[in-house]
C-alpha cells in the first residue's frame, strides 16, 4: 500500500482568480472539485501526475513559501514568453535575493506565491516537463520521508540536498537542505494524499506515522482536522473524513479518501 500524491493545494483569498492565473500559465483546464474550491487538471500530454487545487482561506501571506514551482524553458525566447505571459495574467517580478546576474527569473502570482522560470539548458531539469520541480525548503530527513511515503526513488542525495521523482515521470520534488528556515505558521501550499489501491485512510495514516509523520488536531496550524473542512474555512483538508498530518519538518499535509 502506497500513498498517492493526488493534489497540491494552494490556500487562496480568491481561489477562482488564482486558478485562472495558473490555468493560463500552465495551459491546464478547470474541473469539478468534489471537496470545494477550484481544481486544475493537467493537459492530457502532461506527465505531472497530480492536480492543483485552490481553496478559500483568510490566512495572510507573511513569509516566503516553503515550496514553489520551477518552470522550465526550451530556449531564451521560450523563457521570455513564459515570463511575459505570466505578467500579462497578473504576475509580478519579485526579489528573493537572486541577484542581478541570475539566469532564472523569479515571479509571484497574484497572491504573492513565488515561482521561478528557469533558464534553458538546466541539466538538473532536462528530462522534466514544463513544471520541472516543486522546489522546497527542507531537511534531508524530510526528503527521505517523502521518498518512503510515496515510494518515489531518490534522484538526488548530495550535501544534504535531496530530490525525488515519480517512476512515471513528472516534476521532481526537491529539498534544499540546511539551513532550513524556522517554521513560523501554516504553509500556504499543501500536499493532499489518497491511499493506494486497496488501502484506507486510517491504515495509510498509521503507515505514515510509522515513517515519521505526526497527526494534527484543532489548533495545530493545519487549518483543519479529521472530518472537518478547516477551522479557518480553508477547505484544504480535502473534505469530510480527511486527516491532517505533518511531515518530519512540520509541513502540513492531508490524507483523504478518493472521491467516488
Amino acid at each position: 500500500m502506497t500513498a498517492h500524491l493526488a493534489a497540491l493545494a494552494f490556500k487562496a483569498h480568491d481561489p477562482l482568480r488564482l486558478a485562472r492565473f495558473w490555468a493560463g500559465v500552465l495551459g491546464w483546464e478547470t474541473a469539478d472539485d468534489p471537496h470545494g474550491g477550484v481544481t486544475l487538471l493537467p493537459d492530457p500530454d502532461d506527465d505531472t501526475g497530480f492536480r492543483i487545487r485552490f481553496v478559500a482561506s483568510q490566512e495572510e501571506k507573511t513569509k516566503q513559501n516553503q515550496m514553489h514551482f520551477d518552470l522550465t524553458s526550451s530556449s531564451w525566447e521560450d523563457q521570455q514568453r513564459t515570463v511575459a505571459g505570466a505578467l500579462e495574467l497578473g504576475g509580478r517580478p519579485i526579489d528573493v535575493g537572486q541577484g542581478p546576474d541570475a539566469a532564472h527569473v523569479v515571479l509571484a502570482d497574484p497572491e504573492g506565491n513565488e515561482f521561478c522560470v528557469i533558464e534553458p539548458g538546466n541539466a538538473f531539469l532536462a528530462e522534466c516537463g514544463f513544471i520541472g520541480a516543486l522546489a522546497s525548503d527542507g531537511s534531508q530527513e524530510v526528503g527521505y520521508f517523502w521518498s518512503r511515503a510515496l515510494e518515489w526513488p531518490l534522484v538526488w542525495d548530495q550535501d544534504q540536498e535531496t530530490a525525488i521523482r515519480s517512476p512515471h515521470g513528472g516534476p521532481k520534488i526537491t529539498w534544499g537542505g540546511p539551513p532550513v528556515a524556522p517554521k513560523t505558521g501554516p504553509n500556504r501550499l499543501l500536499f493532499e494524499l489518497t491511499p493506494g489501491p486497496g488501502g484506507d485512510v486510517q491504515a495509510e495514516v498509521e503507515r505514515l506515522v510509522a515513517l515519521g509523520a505526526t497527526r494534527l488536531g484543532p489548533g495545530d496550524g493545519s487549518g483543519g482536522s479529521e472530518g472537518s473542512e478547516g477551522s479557518d474555512g480553508s477547505g484544504a483538508s480535502g473534505g469530510s473524513g480527511a486527516v491532517a498530518m505533518a511531515d518530519p519538518d512540520g509541513n502540513e499535509f492531508f490524507v483523504y479518501a478518493p472521491a467516488e
